[in-house]
């Protein structure tokens, strides 16, 4: 699998997910990436067939409208520390996985469950 992690999550979260082995890339990878619309990070996933882990609900709502792809990893924990978002996806990390590799194409991370669809 891999993922493309919006502007709004910490580049420290594209980096765990690479340490575990995955391709993943943070949106201020690309020039001007902190800057990109919706739009362009979703060119950019179905392009390259990424996942995006973002907060933003406005791509559930582009997925509710247009389906997949791209598939998309929404994080649903409000204002936590890096330390506390890392212990999660640690914590939760193979039900994500799971859920994607179930055909899920949107799949919701919350602090106690892993929801996909």
């Amino acid at each position: 699998m891999k993922f493309l992690v919006d502007t709004q999550l910490p580049p420290l979260l594209a980096e765990f997910l690479a340490n575990k082995g995955y391709e993943s890339l943070h949106t201020t990878h690309f020039e001007n990436g902190h800057l990109f619309a919706d739009r362009e990070i979703i060119r950019i996933a179905i392009e390259n067939e990424l996942i995006i882990v973002t907060k933003d609900s406005d791509f559930t709502e582009y997925f509710m409208l247009h389906g997949a792809p791209p598939r998309v990893l929404l994080i649903e924990f409000g204002n936590i520390s890096n330390r506390e978002l890392i212990w999660l996806f640690e914590k939760y990390l193979s039900e994500v996985l799971d859920a994607f590799q179930e055909e899920s194409k949107m799949v919701i991370f919350r602090k106690e469950e892993v929801i996909g669809y």
